[in-house]
């Protein structure tokens, strides 16, 4: 009867020294790791960096249908967009149909900013009088627009895909403060992947 006492104390001592309770100190770091891991993503994604799916041909050849892109939702807490960059921005109001839901951000190229004039012409875009070098459109504008000059606040923005893009030649000036981001890196698919 002592030794099977005995025998129990010993298992007893084992489980409260080194069985259940280390196990239990190891869970618990992988816990807090990974509440820690899963709180640094929503911090990023919520701050810093953000996948976005490209959804329609308006900036192709840049930017294609199923291209996966990086959004940089960073560095314009640092400085205002810039002429040539590629903006991530909730549609203005003007751009949606009465009674329609509010459909995923769109992707185009920041032409001109406030105070700056704009106009298309000829198949060339002018800023300030100078015609853009443009190798990255998919073929020439035929349309004109302008000649406008953009409010203090607003962007002009253009699709690459100058003749199938829904952009400020259509619905006009972009609100600065609507603008997420800045679309900075493609990462799929493979082939064409790379910043942008």
């Amino acid at each position: 009867m002592a030794r099977k006492l005995e025998e129990e104390r010993q298992v007893e001592g084992v489980l409260v020294q080194g069985g259940p309770r280390r196990w239990g100190r190891k869970a618990w770091g992988r816990l807090i790791a990974g509440a820690a891991l899963l709180v640094l993503v929503l911090l990023l994604r919520g701050f810093v960096v953000q996948p976005r799916v490209i959804v329609t041909d308006s900036m192709a050849p840049t930017l294609v249908f199923g291209d996966r892109l990086v959004m940089d939702k960073l560095s314009y807490r640092f400085h205002p967009p810039r002429p040539g960059d590629i903006v991530v921005f909730d549609l203005p109001p003007q751009t949606r149909r009465p009674g329609a839901l509010e459909g995923p951000a769109a992707v185009k190229r920041v032409i001109a900013l406030g105070g700056q004039s704009v106009e298309v012409r000829g198949g060339q875009v002018f800023v300030d009088g100078q015609a853009l070098h443009e190798p990255y459109v998919a073929e020439a504008p035929r349309y004109t627009a302008g000649p406008l000059r953009v409010p203090e606040g607003m962007l002009y923005v253009l699709g690459d895909n100058r003749n199938v893009s829904s952009d400020s030649h259509h619905w006009g000036f972009l609100p600065q403060q609507r603008v997420i981001g800045r679309a900075w890196l493609r990462f799929w698919p493979p082939g064409r992947a790379g910043n942008l």
